[in-house]
């Protein structure tokens, strides 16, 4: 059991990173570099919608991060 959880931190740990990375701050960060032509060529809203749905899935990833963070260290 204890494994399986390992596994699952490990791979929502690395999912974290890159969702935090694609997401575009102040100056647009990775997320400029990659998808900068496509928001002029299909508008704004386009990449507000991007932006919404990686914040999202950033708070989803934190949540169960920490879920199993906990259930790793009540297993110890």
């Amino acid at each position: 059991m204890a494994i399986f959880i390992t596994i699952i931190h490990i791979i929502v740990a690395v999912a974290l990173i890159a969702i935090v990375l694609l997401q575009s701050g102040k100056s647009a960060g990775l997320s400029g570099s990659i998808a900068g032509g496509a928001e002029t060529f299909f508008g704004k809203n386009k990449g507000r919608t991007i932006d919404s749905m990686l914040s999202k899935w950033t708070s989803i990833a934190a949540i169960v991060f920490i879920l199993t963070s906990l259930v790793l260290a009540l297993l110890q």
